[in-house]
C-alpha cells in the first residue's frame, strides 16, 4: 500500500477552489486509510471509503468523540465541554444528553415544527423571487436561522445578530474573531437560561431545562453549562448545514437544467428524494474526527491508541462502490444511503428538521420559479470542516 502524500487536506485553498474531489477519488482507490502529516501537529489518519468510515462511526468503543471532533480544534476548549456537549461526548453521557435534546425533534413534534418551517419558507422564497437578482447565500442563510430562532423562541429583533455571530464563530477571518463570536453566543445563551429556568413554556430552551437526565443511576436536570453548550451546538449545526446544502442544491440545479426540469415535475415524494441527493452532493459536514482508545484495525490498517482518525464524509458520498455514477447529480437517485448527517450514535440531532426545511424550500421554489440563472462566479469557503458556498449570484425567473 503506497504512503505517497497525494494531497494536503489541511490546505484551505484546496477547498476554496472546489478541487478536492479527484484527490478523494485517488485516496479511495490507492490509500483509503491514509497517514496524513501535519505542518504543526502530530498527523492523523484520513479515512475516505464509505465502508471504512461507517465502520469507524459504528465502533464507539474504539473511537472516541470526547477529545475533539474536528481538525484544528483547541484541546483546552474541547476538554472544558467534553461529556457535557453532545458532539464531544461518549456513552453513557452522549446517550443521556441525546435523549434529552432529541425530544424536541421527535416525530411527534414535526407537525408543530412544520408550521414554523412553512411560514418561514413562504416568506423567504417570496421575497427572493420578488428581488429576482441576488446573492442566493443571503436567502439560504435566512431559512435555517429563522427556523431555529423561532424554535428557540428568540426575540425577532435578535435573529439577524444570532445568525451573523454564529457564522463568525465558524468562518471569522481569524482566531480572535472566531473565539470572540463563540464567547458572545455563550454569553447570550447564559442570559436566556437564567431567564427561562422555571418556565413552563414550550420553546426548545425551556423544555430542555426541565428535562431530567440520568447520572450515576439517578436523575438530575441539565446544569446551566450543559444547556448553554448544547444550545450553541444546535444553533450552529442548524444554521451551517442547511444553509450550505440549500445553496449547493440551487447551484447543482442551475448547472443541471435537466434535473431542474425533473424536479419541477416531481411529487412531494419526489421532492424528498431530491433533497437526499442534494445532501449527498453538497455534504456540508466535510469531515469529523475521532480518537483511538484501544488498538483497532480499519481497512486492514492497524491504528494505535491516541491516533486521530478523520472520516471524510465528502469522499464517502462519492464512493463508487456504493453510488452508481457517483459524480453525477441525479435528483431521482434511489437508494441513496449518503452520510451527510454522519452515521451511528452521532447521527445529526437536527437531521429530521433539516430535511423538513429543505423539502419545504425546494417545493416552494419549484412552485414559484421557472428558471435559475447563474449570474456570477460561485465562491466556496476555505474550510475542510463545514464546507460550502459563501457567494452564489443568481437570477430567479418567476413563473
Amino acid at each position: 500500500m503506497t504512503r505517497t502524500q497525494a494531497v494536503d487536506l489541511c490546505d484551505p485553498d484546496l477547498f476554496a477552489s472546489n478541487e478536492f474531489w479527484s484527490a478523494f477519488a485517488w485516496l479511495r482507490a490507492n490509500d483509503p486509510v491514509h497517514w496524513h502529516e501535519e505542518p504543526e501537529g502530530p498527523g492523523f489518519w484520513a479515512v475516505t471509503r464509505y465502508k471504512d468510515i461507517t465502520a469507524v462511526y459504528a465502533d464507539h468503543e474504539s473511537f472516541s468523540s470526547r477529545y475533539g471532533m474536528r481538525l484544528g480544534s483547541n484541546a483546552d476548549a474541547v476538554a472544558a465541554v467534553a461529556q457535557r456537549m453532545l458532539i464531544v461526548s461518549d456513552v453513557p453521557d452522549h446517550t443521556q444528553l441525546k435523549r434529552v435534546l432529541s425530544r424536541a425533534f421527535a416525530p411527534g413534534e414535526m407537525p408543530r415544527l412544520e408550521q414554523v418551517v412553512t411560514r418561514v419558507v413562504r416568506q423567504v422564497v417570496a421575497e427572493a423571487v420578488e428581488t429576482g437578482e441576488l446573492d442566493f447565500i443571503e436567502v439560504a442563510k435566512l431559512l435555517p436561522n429563522y427556523v431555529v430562532c423561532a424554535v428557540m423562541d428568540l426575540p425577532r429583533s435578535e435573529w439577524a445578530w444570532v445568525g451573523q455571530t454564529t457564522t463568525d464563530a465558524f468562518e471569522g477571518a481569524d482566531e480572535q474573531t472566531r473565539s470572540g463570536a463563540n464567547s458572545e453566543i455563550f454569553l447570550y445563551f447564559d442570559d436566556l437560561v437564567r431567564q427561562r429556568r422555571g418556565s413552563d413554556a414550550e420553546d426548545f430552551i425551556s423544555r430542555i431545562i426541565r428535562e431530567p437526565r440520568v447520572v450515576d443511576g439517578g436523575e438530575r436536570l441539565l446544569t446551566d453549562e450543559e444547556v448553554i453548550f448544547n444550545c450553541n451546538g444546535v444553533l450552529s449545526g442548524a444554521n451551517e448545514t442547511t444553509r450550505y446544502s440549500t445553496a449547493g442544491g440551487v447551484l447543482a440545479l442551475a448547472q443541471n437544467p435537466d434535473q431542474w426540469q425533473e424536479l419541477r415535475g416531481a411529487s412531494a415524494e419526489g421532492i424528498s428524494t431530491a433533497v437526499e441527493e442534494i445532501l449527498r452532493w453538497t455534504v456540508p459536514g466535510m469531515h469529523t474526527m475521532r480518537t483511538v482508545t484501544r488498538p483497532v484495525s480499519i481497512g486492514g490498517v492497524e491504528l494505535a491508541v491516541g491516533d486521530r482518525v478523520t472520516n471524510w464524509n465528502g469522499s464517502a458520498n462519492r464512493d463508487e462502490e456504493l453510488f452508481a455514477e457517483a459524480d453525477r447529480f441525479r435528483v431521482g437517485r434511489r437508494p441513496n444511503r449518503h452520510i451527510a448527517f454522519g452515521s451511528g450514535r452521532h447521527l445529526c440531532l437536527g437531521a429530521r428538521l433539516a430535511r423538513l426545511e429543505m423539502a419545504a424550500f425546494f417545493g416552494e421554489l419549484v412552485e414559484r420559479v421557472a428558471a435559475i440563472e447563474i449570474t456570477g462566479e460561485p465562491v466556496f469557503n476555505a474550510s475542510n470542516f463545514t464546507w460550502g458556498l459563501t457567494a452564489l449570484p443568481v437570477r430567479l425567473v418567476a413563473r
